[in-house]
């Protein structure tokens, strides 16, 4: 499981240095792409392939999954670290989520996010302002 937030900074060539905490969990090769809210997800292996097979099975027909599917997976790209603890985020990817110089890296779950700063900061502030609101609505979900 991952957890926890961390801030780190991309250097000029768009190398970013993975949380020592999120390595072991990402393995020594990973899938980032575009995520929702304009950052990146990075799945380890295993949980991607658990994605892949359920994004499979929605139906063709329907203009949403299509849509969705290759949004997804048009941006994935598989990532290795080396031996410093980096990744390279490809261009695409770092313009997508407007990733400069600094990030935020957290843990949620069975995903890493990759986030700028500067969106972060944005998505805390108007969260924090309804997580009272949003909990209550989770109440359905038994949570």
């Amino acid at each position: 499981m991952f957890m926890g937030e961390y801030q780190h900074n991309i250097d000029m060539k768009g190398r970013m240095i993975v949380p020592a905490k999120f390595r072991v969990g990402l393995g020594e090769s990973f899938v980032l792409t575009r995520g929702l809210d304009q950052c990146l997800f990075a799945y380890p292996m295993e949980e991607w392939k658990l994605l892949e097979e359920k994004l499979k099975k929605l139906p063709l027909t329907k203009k949403d999954a299509r849509t969705f599917t290759r949004f997804f997976f048009s941006g994935a790209v598989e990532c290795e670290v080396d031996k410093q603890g980096r990744i390279n985020i490809p261009q695409t990817l770092r313009t997508y989520s407007h990733l400069e110089k600094e990030c935020i890296v957290i843990g949620v779950s069975n995903r890493v996010e990759v986030w700028a700063k500067d969106k972060w900061d944005e998505f805390l502030s108007d969260s924090e302002e309804s997580f009272e609101e949003l909990a209550e609505n989770l109440m359905d979900f038994d949570i």
